[in-house]
């Protein structure tokens, strides 16, 4: 069974916009978005997911990195997917618990907690056929800046969760940017 990993948005953080990284795993019968959150336009990630054979409706999971609108305010274009966050799932109006750090979406997609950027932070971890993937906002672009986030409640928070993705990770996806190789 492939598990994949498929850019579907390279986000950004700039003076004139932001848009958050957007991501589609693909690990069996899961179909994973990651942060469908702000971009300049819904076909940015409508249409990359449509040619990837995947519809809106199919999609059953949204993983959210964090909770602030620029990874969040699309979670509606995906009708029947569970959304995932941090501390619980959402399903329908039912709001249900599930362990945190070490959580399964999927046999090969499991959610690490990894507060830095907020308190709230959360990583999606995937075993793909071509590597391990992160899925996290400890950095906001592929060139790994800003070094020291300005946003961070506590920097020693973040590096100590930088450390523990980058001793797992093949490839990190930040959350506003082009992915970067670890190894």
């Amino acid at each position: 069974m492939a598990t994949t990993v498929d850019l579907l948005h390279a986000g950004y953080a700039r003076d004139d916009g932001v848009g958050s990284t957007v991501v589609l795993v693909r690990d069996g019968d899961a179909r994973i978005v990651v942060d469908p959150g702000m971009v300049a336009n819904r076909r940015l990630i409508l249409d990359p997911l449509g040619a990837l054979g995947v519809d809106p409706e199919s999609v059953t999971h949204v993983f959210l990195r964090h909770h602030r609108p620029d990874h969040t305010i699309n979670v509606a274009l995906f009708p029947d997917a569970e959304v995932v966050d941090f501390w619980a799932r959402y399903v329908g109006d039912q709001w249900l618990d599930m362990p945190g750090d070490g959580y399964r979406l999927s046999p090969r997609a499991t959610l690490w907690l990894t507060p830095g950027h907020s308190d709230q932070d959360a990583s999606l971890i995937v075993e793909a056929n071509d590597g391990v993937y992160a899925m996290t906002h400890a950095w906001w672009r592929g060139d790994r800046t800003p070094e020291i986030d300005p946003y961070a409640p506590s920097q020693d928070v973040l590096e100590a969760s930088r450390t523990r993705i980058l001793a797992a990770a093949d490839i990190v996806i930040p959350g506003h940017g082009e992915p970067f190789r670890v190894r």
